[in-house]
């Protein structure tokens, strides 16, 4: 019978001749594979640096780039946009300088933010009870005009887009005016947790601005938030005199709602701004609700799936806000569907 002790100087042995090759097997490389990885690693050393040195140049152009849009601003958007009245939409994740940005841009072309409508994780649960929940709300609180169709979601998209907003001609709800029914589903869909409102986006805009996530929920085009955000965008441009999704470069690429619009076929009126966290990007996000007005729509900004920077020509304020084409006048431009 092999005793105790017999295995213990065993493992003894078999460490000791473990550290002993060690020894010798670094000794006798140490010539040529230690001073090879010292090289690697010496080369991979100033590849690292001359990155960090080119993200460093970047960053300090885009940052030159910012300060020249800030200036120039004013005279790009001043009273480019008199008298609307633009609600914000923020899917769950938006970058809040994208938001603030946006806001800040439209406040200087004259525009007034009726309301923030922030969409919550709860309004994208794709559980049957939830969604079920969803449409009885839509359903119940549904406001004039509406023609609920198609997914409990879809059909909460489109009593949300026609509660925020209006084409203020005849037959539809004033701007600017709130009414119980909007009001009522607002608060109903707060209560149930699918949405957080601020100021009075039952008070109806004209506009709108749709800020996506600032990480895509997957980077494949056929995820259902996604998705939902652009059957969302669509309900809010049908419902409205335009709107323009924005998002920024990092939350615009694969998997995001932009993608899905510009790759998907899904665009449609739409107009989509994918550098919405640069101030040259919430430039452009007031001057492509500039031109929903006039039909025209587009996908701006700095990723390859974009047709150009932004609007070209860009929109040109107007000499005074009576010789404005977006001066309030409480019709329906023809042919927007």
């Amino acid at each position: 019978m092999i005793d105790f002790r017999y295995h213990l100087v065993s493992i003894v042995a078999v460490f000791l001749a473990l550290g002993l090759g060690i020894v010798l097997g670094a000794t006798a490389l140490q010539p040529g594979t230690i001073g090879f990885l010292y090289k690697t690693s010496q080369q991979e050393r100033r590849q690292i640096d001359a990155a960090l040195a080119a993200n460093g140049q970047l960053n300090r152009q885009l940052s030159s780039d910012d300060q020249v849009a800030a200036a120039i601003a004013p005279q790009l958007l001043h009273q480019l946009l008199p008298g609307q009245r633009v609600v914000l939409v923020e899917a769950p994740g938006a970058a809040p300088q994208a938001v603030n940005g946006i806001s800040q841009a439209l406040t200087e072309a004259g525009a007034t933010i009726s309301g923030q409508v922030q969409l919550q994780g709860k309004f994208f649960d794709f559980n049957a009870p939830t969604q079920e929940q969803l449409g009885q709300l839509a359903q119940h609180y549904s406001p004039a005009g509406a023609n609920l169709r198609g997914s409990d979601l879809a059909q909460a998209s489109e009593a949300l887009a026609k509660a925020i907003l209006t084409r203020d001609g005849p037959g539809q709800p004033v701007a600017g005016v709130p009414d119980a029914t909007s009001t009522a589903l607002i608060n109903r869909l707060g209560a149930g947790g699918f949405v957080t409102a601020s100021g009075q986006p039952g008070a109806r805009a004209t506009l709108a601005v749709m800020v996506i996530p600032q990480t895509p929920p997957s980077t494949d085009d056929a995820n259902r938030a996604s998705q939902a955000l652009v059957t969302l965008a669509q309900q809010l441009n049908l419902a409205g005199q335009g709107t323009v999704v924005a998002g920024t470069v990092t939350g615009s690429g694969p998997g995001s709602a932009i993608d899905v619009m510009r790759n998907g076929g899904r665009a449609g009126h739409l107009s989509s701004v994918d550098d919405a966290d640069r101030v040259i990007g919430q430039i452009v996000v007031a001057q492509a609700l500039y031109n929903q007005f006039r039909r025209i729509s587009g996908s701006y900004g700095a990723l390859s799936s974009a047709s150009a920077g932004g609007p070209s020509p860009a929109p040109t304020p107007p000499v005074s806000p009576t010789a404005s084409p977006l001066a309030s006048t409480g019709t329906v431009r023809p042919g927007k569907q």
